[in-house]
């Protein structure tokens, strides 16, 4: 994909896919929005970094956010995560408030999840690339065939495994992906998107990070170190 290398465990999963039309398409596309002086986050070689830091036979916990974030420094391939040093976007100031009430963490300042992603934590947007100050612009345009094989394939390993789904957009991307569908064998939780505009509907008091460890202890796998 426009260079990026495939991670060598999740390329039986994703080598149909990106052979596919649709991938293609989508390749070109990038490439063409690339040569017209776009500017696309995150920049090469850390667009599938989600997938290089969490090899599929070590998934524990997905959580899947939208797509990147989309100011200059930002989004360095994880969802909801910024590189160390960069100013903390509200969604991920609500989630370290929460995790703060959920498990007594005290909040942090650096937003880099790679800690997470390091211990079993997908953290994978539904969008792998978004255009400078255009949230939400390369949605529709065929990550979606990618990101859904990721999804499914977590869902199919025997390995109960926890999905956390943070928002609408994310609900309705699992209720797509068939393997994951009323599955019981896995942990699903589902509350209000984390942002400001939605954070106290319900996201709030949710206690995400205490139900999945609570779920992975249950069955047999190791917490998460939140």
């Amino acid at each position: 994909m426009n260079g990026e290398a495939i991670p060598q465990s999740w390329a039986p999963v994703l080598e149909p896919v990106l052979a596919s039309d649709e991938a293609r398409k989508l390749g070109g596309w990038l490439r063409g929005e690339e040569a017209g002086g776009k500017t696309v986050y995150p920049p090469r070689g850390e667009r599938l970094r989600a997938l290089d830091l969490t090899p599929l036979n070590e998934v524990k916990v997905v959580i899947l956010g939208q797509d990147p974030y989309h100011g200059p420094g930002q989004a360095h391939g994880l969802a909801f995560s910024v590189p160390d040093g960069v100013k903390l976007p509200p969604s991920l100031r609500n989630i370290f408030k929460e995790l703060e009430a959920d498990c007594g963490t005290p909040p942090s300042g650096n937003g880099d999840l790679t800690r997470w992603a390091k211990q079993g934590v997908l953290l994978l947007n539904n969008a792998l690339t978004v255009e400078a100050a255009n949230a939400g612009s390369h949605q529709k345009r065929g990550w979606d065939a990618i990101t859904d094989a990721c999804v499914a394939a977590v869902a199919r390993r025997e390995e109960p495994s926890v999905f956390i789904l943070w928002g609408s957009h994310a609900q309705g991307k699992a209720r797509r992906i068939p393997e994951l569908s009323g599955d019981t064998r896995h942990c699903v939780i589902e509350s209000p998107h984390p942002s400001p505009l939605s954070a106290h509907r319900g996201f709030f008091g949710s206690k995400p990070f205490s139900r999945a460890n609570a779920f992975l202890k249950a069955n047999g796998r190791e917490p998460v170190a939140w």
